[in-house]
């Protein structure tokens, strides 16, 4: 090899020294020396042109690997929408409670234990039929106040009744709700107004409770049952001491949710089992949504009602039976146009996001409304309970963890703490009530939880709602915002959208809601904030303003610390790949009709994975996906 690069004039030391000589400013001479004995003179230049390389690319780049955020992303499509004209609802009225025909221990307890003076539309429009004895299909807007709507009659008519009602009389009212959240905000609810009525003892069952103390309950007695259907099913086929002998209401709350839920089989064994002690009594179906499967089972459930719809006028059923039917067939034409009532105060949003682009969007708007602008409380809706947990251990460990210390000259905004908590159909009951009454109690925090919590909840002072995986349909949309802006009170909620999915945005549109766009590029400025997510190069000045380049740089690093915790350990990685397949999963769940908007073959593999955190797109989710696709994900409970 010497010979093969020895010039023929004998002259290649002079050569070596020179070359050399370039280096020696570096690296000195005698190691320079050194490293030529007994080597070419070709083969050191590149092994020191690399490392003098290499320790400036570390100097720059602080981090061993880096994520390519920005690359390969799809074009983000322009909005086209039509301006819609919302369906309005007037949620007050002018009308006192004291107006109506009621006890004035009643009354007192709603001004001063409810805090409430006024009625609002659903209840001015529902009390007095129900005060009359008619059977109701009650259709209102979420946070319209329909819980107080049957339970203000309920407990008028319980209390005023001739002979006095005794404990272990049982069960004078059945109240259907779909999920156990739900049970124990209705039960707090009924509780409250029957401060004055001691004698009426309501009480709740619900899946997760040990059943042996709820049938101790049910022996001494319970006048309201309050239940989620499966475990009332549980209890009419195991519980002896249970009868409906005495039972005057059948109140079905959210009852298109409940039919969602496959509760259809077990509503049919409770109205036989109602139907088999006692035929006549008064039947209450409540929903902000009028599904096929609501008219099917009002016909069934209810005699001769009377319509409430509070988007429309009041319609009132006449007595013929030929009437009565074309009212039906006018509500079932109401259910297939499905012009869903949004709150005025409600401000809808939507963000186009790439996929890889998400888990740092979301990171960086939880930051920006959570910590950086004034302290808000937001929910955040998941498809699967494996994305919750897995989102809930990811956001805490990176964003609320040990990292502020990190960073010892932070700005004072670090010293905001961010609480998270979740809430899935999978935890156990006693972790699922003391969740929900936490964030109940909280002025600020942040919820991760699957479509358990957007049915029926008043939970105080929500003000976003952001939908991170989309909703199945415009009438679960309307559930899930349906958290905020209650009552009145002033809401915001943003929908996130792959690319690919921007057609979602004129289905919403095509029933009457209205989106407007939030851009992204705005979410991640908020990034430039925090100094936790700063580059840190040497003789670089602090950026004040938002540099597209330096926030796309601070969403590398925030990516980054993302990647490195999900990579810590195998068993990390093992979870964000198991959250990843019940994603894909519950994507391939989506209704036929909407197979065109989400459809899987769509998502690229890869850049989902960056939303967990993974560098690479996992091999062996390829096969399992079909097999994966069949399962529908269970994220809701059951009871």
């Amino acid at each position: 090899l010497k010979r093969k690069l020895q010039s023929p004039h004998g002259n290649p030391p002079v050569k070596r020294k020179r070359k050399l000589g370039i280096n020696t400013f570096r690296k000195g001479a005698t190691e320079a020396d050194r490293k030529e004995e007994g080597s070419s003179s070709q083969k050191p230049l590149p092994k020191k042109q690399l490392t003098d390389r290499q320790n400036e690319s570390q100097k720059n780049k602080p981090f061993i690997r880096t994520s390519s955020l920005f690359k390969n992303n799809p074009d983000i499509p322009e909005i086209h929408r039509k301006e819609v004209q919302q369906v309005q609802e007037n949620v007050f009225t002018t009308d006192s409670f004291s107006q109506l025909d009621l006890h004035p221990h009643l009354i007192s307890t709603i001004n001063t234990v409810l805090n409430m003076c006024s009625m609002t539309s659903v209840q001015k429009q529902t009390i007095p039929v129900l005060l009359q004895g008619r059977d109701a299909l009650v259709r209102s807007q979420t946070g319209s106040g329909k819980t107080l709507a049957y339970g203000i009659p309920l407990v008028q008519s319980l209390q005023g009744m001739e002979s006095k009602i005794q404990r272990s009389h049982g069960p004078y009212a059945l109240v259907l709700v779909p999920t156990r959240e739900l049970a124990l905000q209705s039960f707090d609810i009924i509780q409250k107004l029957l401060k004055p009525f001691t004698w009426i003892v309501p009480g709740v069952l619900m899946g997760g409770e040990k059943r042996k103390s709820e049938k101790a309950r049910l022996r001494k007695g319970i006048n309201i049952l309050i239940s989620t259907p499966g475990r009332l099913v549980d209890h009419i086929k195991s519980t002896e001491c249970i009868h409906f002998r005495r039972t005057q209401w059948l109140i079905i709350d959210e009852a298109d949710r409940i039919l969602d839920l496959g509760f259809e089989k077990d509503v049919a064994v409770i109205l036989n089992a109602l139907n088999a002690e006692r035929e006549t009594r008064q039947n209450v179906l409540l929903s902000a949504t009028l599904t096929e499967g609501v008219t099917r089972l009002a016909d069934i459930s209810l005699n001769d009602p009377v319509s409430i719809s509070i988007a429309d006028e009041i319609q009132k059923v006449p007595e013929p039976a030929s009437q009565t039917d074309r009212e039906a067939s006018s509500s079932l034409n109401c259910m297939e146009q499905e012009n869903f009532a949004v709150p005025e105060t409600l401000q809808q949003y939507v963000m186009m996001v790439p996929s890889k682009l998400r888990l740092v969007t979301l990171a960086a708007f939880i930051l920006q409304k959570c910590k950086f602008e004034k302290r808000h409380k937001m929910i955040v809706f998941f498809s699967s309970c494996e994305q919750v947990e897995f989102y809930h251990e990811l956001l805490v460990k990176v964003l609320s963890g040990g990292s502020e210390s990190e960073q010892p000259g932070c700005s004072s905004l670090s010293s905001v703490s961010l609480q998270f908590l979740r809430l899935h159909g999978n935890m156990e009951q006693e972790e699922r009530t003391e969740v929900f009454q936490e964030f109940l109690k909280s002025k600020t925090g942040i919820l991760l939880c699957t479509d358990v919590a957007a049915r029926g909840l008043d939970l105080p002072q929500v003000t976003w709602i952001v939908q991170y995986n989309a909703p199945a349909s415009p009438a679960e949309y309307i559930h899930r915002i349906g958290r905020t802006a209650r009552i009145g009170c002033r809401g915001s909620s943003l929908l996130v959208l792959a690319p690919s999915e921007a057609e979602y945005v004129s289905l919403l549109a095509s029933h009457k809601i209205n989106v407007s766009e939030l851009k992204m590029e705005k979410v991640l400025a908020s990034l430039m904030k925090d100094d936790r997510f700063r580059l840190h190069r040497p003789g670089r000045k602090k950026s004040c303003g938002k540099n597209p380049q330096e926030v796309r740089e601070r969403a590398t690093v925030l990516q980054t610390k993302f990647e490195n915790h999900v990579h810590s350990s195998e068993g990390t990685v093992q979870w964000a790949k198991k959250a990843l397949q019940s994603f894909l999963c519950a994507y391939t769940t989506y209704p036929r009709e909407l197979k065109h908007i989400f459809h899987i073959k769509s998502l690229h593999l890869g850049h989902v994975a960056k939303s967990f955190g993974l560098r690479d797109a996992p091999q062996n989710l390829t096969q399992r996906e079909p097999a994966g696709s069949k399962r529908k994900t269970k994220p809701r409970p059951k009871r």
